[in-house]
């Protein structure tokens, strides 16, 4: 027999006092060619609730909100969505007449239409005679977008916005539907903390109308501010569900990766200050064509040296992208002069770049660091393809290496000849590391090497940087994530607008030291 139900506030409540059950899945299982990805795993998310859901990538979380979304059909299992049991999701189309939207972690924008077409994709209000009516669509939009605090015209194409903001498009239209039940895939990775606040703010208004929240996050000190209970999956299976304020992160470490993680545990490993220089700028200048942009780049000059691990940090938009971009030959210059080992490179295409020593993953690991429908041998030997034969690949050999690499720094697939786009996130990042592993560079740039990866695909990551440090390499790194800096860093640049305003040794180094550099004008000197 149901138990009886009572509304309050708008929202339907058990005569128990609990919630009313927005989602129930139970026992779904899915299998791919080679691989169990789900095994009979139960969610459930009321109504009113931030149902959180966490797991080492490859757990099964994409997976199960897949099939949610009717991306995926499960193989066994119930699902049961507003009290209506044994519900079938056909497809896409389906799940939203059911009140299901996904904002996913990867973007799924029409870049060159604007913001309100985006928004409001396949389902443009139109006038009397069956056209577009551009006016509704610009104040529909315009509400949307001001619900996220999305400061835009509705008129703007896509591709002149930032990730942070595309990603802030894609909430809009995911509330757009009127959906009931929300799937949060990563929505924070490219938010500045500015804007994450915003949609933390979101999020707590559509607890109050009873929409069910599910938030898929490796940010652990996210899931503490916003969920009410956290679900985990590890290797397919669920590894239970408990409510936010009896758990802490270490029982939720433990239950997603079943070994003990020292995340944050800074580890000295640079050689001393004698270290020859690697790479040091001087006064490197932007080229005029980006005056009056921001950021623009002014004045820049450091060095690091062989064996160390430099961060560069700062809040969006302060230039250190763009650094990196202009290191590796894919910004102009102005005026200024890098040296590789003490000598003066000419550094204005990548492939300069590379050939002086540098490599340099990008921050969007799948537009700038990796060839998605390639095999994983074949991203792996993409910087080095004149080893592997003059006329023709040789395959036994690229096997060979590739295979190398899948072991050392584990990476989960079928075999080195599968697509890079069905790895998860935290193994693609792996395939960009091994990349520039194989070229051997003297100096490589990382830039955000751990966004959207789990807490134990970063802690390996971390330690595939140290490595290359002790064999050598002078590393730079791109992190917004503090922890993170903290965490592998000899030394930390600060940026701000352009320029570098800070230095701290790795040792001296702290959250509030690297913040008050990155938003206080002279909030640090140079050391």
């Amino acid at each position: 027999m149901s138990e009886a139900r009572m509304s309050r506030g708008g929202q339907s409540v058990m005569s128990n006092g609990t919630s009313a059950s927005l989602l129930v899945m139970r026992g779904i299982h899915k299998r791919f060619p080679g691989v169990q990805a789900l095994k009979g795993v139960d969610l459930e998310v009321r109504a009113g609730e931030v149902q959180a859901l966490v797991g080492e990538n490859g757990a099964g979380k994409s997976t199960l909100m897949h099939i949610l979304a009717g991306v995926y059909q499960a193989d066994e299992g119930t699902i049961e969505i507003q009290g209506r049991a044994n519900v079938v999701i056909a497809d896409e189309q389906a799940a939203q007449r059911m009140g299901i939207a996904i904002v996913f972690q990867e973007r799924s924008l029409f870049a060159p239409l604007s913001v309100a077409e985006n928004v409001f994709a396949g389902r443009q209000p139109v006038n009397r005679w069956g056209r577009i009516d551009r006016r509704n669509l610009h104040n529909q939009a315009r509400a949307w977008l001001d619900r996220v605090s999305l400061a835009v015209e509705p008129d703007v194409p896509v591709d002149l916005l930032s990730p942070a903001q595309q990603q802030l498009v894609e909430v809009a239209k995911a509330l757009s539907v009127g959906a009931r039940l929300i799937i949060f895939d990563e929505p924070t990775a490219p938010l500045t903390e500015t804007e994450t606040s915003a949609l933390f703010r979101v999020i707590a208004q559509l607890k109050s109308e009873a929409v069910g929240i599910i938030c898929i996050s490796h940010r652990l000190e996210e899931i503490f501010q916003i969920a009410d209970r956290v679900t985990v999956l590890k290797d397919g299976a669920g590894q239970g569900t408990f409510a936010v304020p009896e758990t802490h992160p270490g029982e939720l470490i433990a239950r997603m990766v079943g070994r003990d993680l020292s995340l944050h545990q800074r580890q000295n490993h640079v050689g001393p200050h004698t270290s020859p220089v690697r790479l040091e700028v001087v006064s490197l200048c932007d080229a005029e064509e980006f005056r009056g942009s921001r950021p623009y780049l002014q004045d820049i000059s450091f060095r690091v040296r062989s064996g160390e691990i430099l961060v560069l940090a700062g809040l969006a938009g302060a230039g250190r992208t763009e650094l990196a971009l202009s290191l590796f030959g894919a910004r102009a210059r102005a005026s200024g002069e890098i040296r590789v080992d003490g000598e003066c490179v000419k550094l204005e295409s990548p492939a300069e770049a590379i050939a002086a020593g540098l490599g340099y993953a990008s921050e969007d690991r799948k537009d700038g660091g990796l060839f998605l429908d390639r095999a994983i041998v074949q991203n792996i030997v993409a910087a080095r393809l004149q080893d592997f034969g003059t006329w023709w690949f040789n395959d036994h050999q690229g096997a060979t290496v590739a295979e190398e690499f899948r072991r050392t720094l584990r990476v989960a697939c079928r075999d080195v000849n599968q697509p890079v786009q069905e790895l998860s996130g935290g193994n693609q990042q792996k395939i960009v590391l091994a990349k520039w592993l194989l070229a051997n560079p003297k100096v490589l740039i990382v830039d955000e090497p751990t966004r959207g990866i789990d807490v134990g695909a970063k802690s390996e990551v971390h330690g595939v940087l140290r490595e290359l440090a002790r064999q050598g390499t002078a590393v730079i790194v791109i992190s917004s994530d503090l922890p993170e800096v903290l965490a592998v860093a000899d030394r930390v640049l600060v940026m701000r607008d352009g320029r570098i305003v800070g230095e701290l040794a790795g040792e001296e180094a702290s959250e509030e030291k690297v913040l008050r550099c990155a938003t206080i004008a002279n909030g640090a000197p140079r050391s």
